[in-house]
């Protein structure tokens, strides 16, 4: 059962995927994954994620949308390089985000994990509002998920070595940490 005052991030905007299901019985968030994606490849702005992420991506758009059209991936919530966010799946709900994945020797993370994707790419730099935003929505999560642990924050690369990139190594932890108000050595 839904719970409005923490399934739906009020600054978001929403626009629910269809694909997500529910989490296993009793298991709640318990960690963030930060994801990057840009649709096409390396160029920002317009519809595309959103509509990759609804079942919607015309695979005549461009020649990359012919290879992905047919995916059916979600995240939790998009940062687009305004500082913009847009909701896709409640909380309590299990996204499409992780894929094969592992964490701290748990496997499936997307049954314990909230996904969170950024607009940008491997080779640029994030734009700060981009970390203001992440930020801000990690603390805020933090309040309303208990179970998710200072510790709890780790890129789609780290739980899928080998098989994934982002959110790359132009993504600064270091900063994200500041923002979210602790401090690293």
């Amino acid at each position: 059962m839904l719970d409005l005052s923490r399934d739906w991030y009020p600054p978001a905007r929403r626009v629910e995927s269809p694909n997500q299901d529910a989490r296993p019985p009793a298991q709640g968030p318990e960690l963030i994954v930060v994801h990057a994606i840009s649709l096409p490849p390396g160029e920002f702005g317009g519809p595309h994620i959103a509509e990759l992420f609804q079942n919607r991506l015309d695979p005549a758009a461009h020649p990359y949308f012919a290879e992905i059209a047919g995916l059916q991936v979600s995240a939790h919530v998009l940062i687009d390089r305004e500082g913009r966010l847009t909701q896709f799946v409640p909380f309590s709900q299990r996204a499409w985000h992780a894929g094969v994945s592992q964490w701290e020797g748990r496997q499936r993370c997307n049954d314990f994990s909230i996904g969170i994707e950024l607009e940008g790419t491997d080779e640029e730099p994030f734009a700060p509002v981009q970390y203001t935003e992440l930020a801000r929505l990690v603390r805020w999560l933090r309040v309303h998920y208990k179970d998710i642990g200072p510790d709890a924050l780790t890129g789609h690369s780290d739980i899928a070595p080998g098989r994934k990139t982002d959110p790359g190594p132009r993504f600064d932890w270091a900063r994200l940490q500041r923002e979210i108000g602790e401090v690293t050595a």
